[in-house]
């Protein structure tokens, strides 16, 4: 098994509850296949860079996960099938800290509220 950092941006009129629906079903395909989430945070409806269809912002999750290959794939597949995920990324990591990401960070400064981060050791 290996580390892996993934994240996914969710179309912008999508709602916290189908955010969460989608996270589930992530989530299930790691527990079932023996791995592990390790980090999980939502970061917020954030502006984009530039427009990806007809989304000016989107929802940022992160997930920290120890897991093969295989489940890696199955769950970029999901993803690119997910109509509700406009883009997402998963790089291969040495580790993953039980430390609040960067962007959580500066959330925190700025006073945003979090409103999901589980980190499990």
């Amino acid at each position: 098994m290996s580390f892996y950092e993934s994240v996914f941006i969710i179309r912008q009129d999508v709602s916290l509850n189908d955010i969460d629906k989608i996270v589930d079903d992530f989530t299930k395909i790691i527990k079932d296949n023996n791995g592990t989430i390790i980090k999980k945070e939502y970061w917020g409806l954030r502006t984009l860079a530039y427009k990806i269809g007809n989304n000016k912002k989107g929802h940022y999750y992160f997930l920290g996960i120890d897991i093969t290959s295989n489940v890696k794939e199955e769950l970029e597949r999901k993803m690119k099938l997910n109509e509700n995920i406009i883009r997402f990324l998963t790089i291969k990591a040495d580790s993953i800290s039980s430390e609040p990401s960067p962007i959580l960070k500066n959330q925190s400064t700025e006073n945003t509220p979090v409103i999901d981060v589980t980190i499990n050791n």
